[in-house]
């Protein structure tokens, strides 16, 4: 459940507020989608248009005074002093929550992706009228042991281990969303064991290859400097293809920083570059324009990075995401250690970067029967 503020227009010049408690949505006998919500008028008012002091202060102190009462109605609610775990929630589909919370994603393109996946194949495996009433520990089993052994991906194989990692976290998120607002009084996300995630490979350029990529045309140029500013910064596509020029601070002492945050995690980041990935970026433009005007996801930019990298001599497949293991590798072969690595590509716990340093010392390893062997005479 959502509670938020809110306020109406009154015919006296004057603001009403009052708390929206939203309760999610569900679908009616014919099949339109009923949005449920609850409201709580606090019988308090907003002058629309304060013109003296007086009324300003007195904006203020009610305002401050709504904002208080929300957060003790949230308090409150996850206190479980609201009775949230009601008959008429429990009377609720599943799969029609489950559509609910992957919408709630769909301004984050790869995670709205993977949770459609996953939709595509509980509906394989789920009765379309399984109500929440009916989920029990033997159902969340049942879901699991359908990852594990029935699903199979569009050529008809079996799951790689990864994708039955995703796709089960994805259904126990659903779960575990599914409690937090009542309709389970179970969290049944907590009787699941995840599968173990496969250590993916991570494919990278080496300083050669990068150095060939750059020397190589690219059909879209403002492609080029944005995979080769990844490369050299860490950062993701996401944060990229959105960064704006508020965010780009050039200091006093020549040195330029990003601020700006992070899309995946939502955490704000701060980030020095080098001087050679500021002249990547051009000439400073307005605050609020995109640093890297045209830049475009989608099957035309994809294809032309593979298309690139084969004119630069590479045969490795090679993604945008690609730039930023570069970018960990080359920081670590050259001398950077692994936490300043974490911190600047804002990995949440160290382990995540540790398996660029894995790569690392396998070419170490590699690099010590390089040197031809030497006949010697004693």
């Amino acid at each position: 459940m959502k509670i938020t503020l809110k306020k109406k227009k009154l015919k006296n010049d004057k603001y009403s507020l009052y708390l929206e408690y939203y309760k999610g949505s569900q679908l009616d006998k014919d099949g339109k989608r009923i949005h449920i919500r609850d409201f709580e008028y606090l019988k308090l008012y907003l002058h629309q248009n304060p013109l003296t002091a007086a009324e300003k202060k007195e904006n203020k102190e009610t305002e401050l005074l709504a904002e208080q009462i929300l957060s003790i109605r949230k308090a409150e609610f996850f206190q479980g002093k609201f009775d949230i775990k009601n008959t008429s929630k429990s009377k609720r589909r599943f799969l029609d929550f489950f559509i609910e919370k992957t919408e709630e994603k769909s301004d984050s393109p790869k995670n709205y992706g993977n949770w459609t996946a996953t939709f595509l194949h509980l509906k394989r495996c789920i009765n379309p009228n399984l109500l929440f009433e009916e989920i029990d520990e033997e159902f969340v089993k049942m879901v699991r042991n359908y990852f594990d052994k029935e699903a199979k991906t569009k050529s008809n194989l079996p799951l790689s281990l990864n994708s039955k990692y995703s796709y089960l976290n994805k259904f126990k998120a659903c779960l575990r969303a599914a409690f937090d607002e009542g309709y389970l009084s179970i969290n049944y996300a907590s009787k699941i064991k995840s599968f173990e995630q496969a250590e993916s490979q991570r494919e990278y350029l080496t300083y050669q290859e990068l150095q060939a990529l750059a020397s190589t045309n690219c059909k879209y140029q403002v492609l080029k400097n944005a995979f080769i500013f990844s490369c050299l910064t860490g950062l993701r596509w996401s944060d990229i293809n959105t960064l704006t020029w508020s965010e780009v601070r050039d200091e006093d002492n020549g040195i330029s920083r990003i601020n700006f945050r992070q899309e995946k995690t939502d955490g704000v980041e701060y980030l020095y570059i080098s001087n050679q990935s500021r002249e990547l970026l051009g000439e400073r433009q307005h605050p609020s324009e995109r640093v890297f005007k045209g830049l475009k996801y989608g099957a035309v930019y994809n294809n032309e990075i593979v298309r690139w990298c084969n004119r630069a001599g590479i045969s490795k497949h090679i993604t945008f995401h690609s730039a930023r293991h570069t970018n960990a590798v080359l920081l670590l072969e050259n001398g950077a250690d692994i936490y300043t690595v974490s911190k600047r590509l804002g990995h949440r716990e160290i382990r995540t970067t540790t398996i660029y340093a894995k790569i690392v010392d396998k070419k170490m390893k590699e690099a010590a029967n390089l040197i031809p062997i030497i006949n010697l005479t004693f």
